[in-house]
């Protein structure tokens, strides 16, 4: 997920001036760049959006199958809070919507956009976690609680790489360049 750039209070620059080039030589007013940063965090909430709405369709599902009622004490809490979590996601995904259509036309679009980004943050956390619940609530009915219990350490563990170590380690890598 890209970190909204950091922009000088967009409300006292003259119309029409601009804050210089940035990386990659854009040169846009602070507003063009709230503009551009707000549709960059749409477009990633759309793709976690869709995430969580095939993890969210899955599990809806379940309880409509035949093997669902065989579920032990462990497998149904874990469905349960897989559920939750899902619808949990899901409100976090839309939540920057809502807060858009609140404060529309009140030139707050830094807030918006500084918000968006945390709120998109948090999202992608729970689209992580309701993946290694799903994973382990798979892997636990269908080849049992240790192989449950394993597939969920090592996806947790897979991204943990991929969501927060390799994005932080580019990130360190292209403020040192």
């Amino acid at each position: 997920m890209s970190e909204p750039e950091p922009v000088s209070n967009p409300n006292q620059s003259p119309a029409g001036s601009t804050q210089g080039s940035g990386p990659g030589g854009r040169n846009e007013s602070a507003i063009e760049k709230l503009d551009r940063n707000w549709m960059e965090l749409l477009q990633e909430l759309r793709v976690l959006q869709t995430g969580v709405q095939i993890l969210a369709g899955f599990l809806l599902t379940l309880p409509f199958q035949s093997r669902f009622e065989t579920l032990d004490d462990y497998q149904t809490t874990l469905y349960l809070a897989n559920v939750a979590l899902a619808a949990l996601t899901t409100a976090l995904i839309l939540l920057p919507v809502s807060v858009h259509r609140r404060l529309f036309r009140l030139h707050l679009r830094a807030a918006l956009v500084s918000s968006a980004d945390r709120i998109a943050k948090v999202a992608l956390a729970g689209v992580g976690l309701l993946s290694v619940g799903t994973s382990a609530l798979v892997f636990d009915v269908t080849a049992g609680r240790t192989a449950g219990l394993v597939a969920g350490a090592a996806l947790m563990a897979v991204l943990l790489v991929l969501l927060v170590y390799v994005p932080s380690r580019l990130r360190r890598h292209a403020e040192g360049a």
